[in-house]
């Protein structure tokens, strides 16, 4: 009896990852379908007054991150309590910002909070610092330039 609750245990864990892997991938299909997504050439072109605001955690950020002329880091989990502070006093609601993390997923989501908290222009970097770093482009932490190649 026991081996057999330990294993409906085990089968209710497993239901409740799959629940919450399916509710998360909801919300980042929301985010990518409400956000509009950048490829990494089209930085280049954007003016220079665009804030990239790299929403990883800090460790991530210190082991590289995209240069650019204003760059903030804000870790997405601090994203609501510092953006008004970081961002919209600073600058204000209606700065072009692009934001990126990892993979994208994060910058995703990110980037829709901050269309729901009044942000007005706010894109997200496509496939994150990977894909920027597989089209060739370099990234900058103390070590110096860094990229793939």
């Amino acid at each position: 009896m026991k081996n057999l609750h330990s294993k409906l245990e085990q089968y209710a864990k497993q239901c409740d990852e799959v629940f919450l892997s399916e509710h998360l991938k909801s919300l980042i299909d929301e985010a990518n379908a409400n956000v509009e997504q950048i490829e990494p050439e089209d930085l280049y072109v954007l003016a220079k007054d665009i804030i990239l605001l790299d929403v990883r955690e800090p460790e991530e950020f210190a082991s590289g991150y995209i240069n650019a002329h204003t760059v903030l880091t804000i870790p997405r989990g601090k994203l609501e309590f510092l953006a008004i502070e970081k961002v919209a006093k600073q600058f204000g609601q209606d700065v072009q910002i692009v934001t990126y993390c990892l993979k994208g997923a994060r910058g995703s989501l990110a980037a829709l909070q901050l269309q729901k908290m009044g942000f007005t222009n706010v894109k997200n970097l496509d496939g994150g610092i990977l894909k920027w770093l597989e089209k060739g482009n370099t990234i900058h932490s103390y070590l110096g330039e860094i990229s793939l190649a």
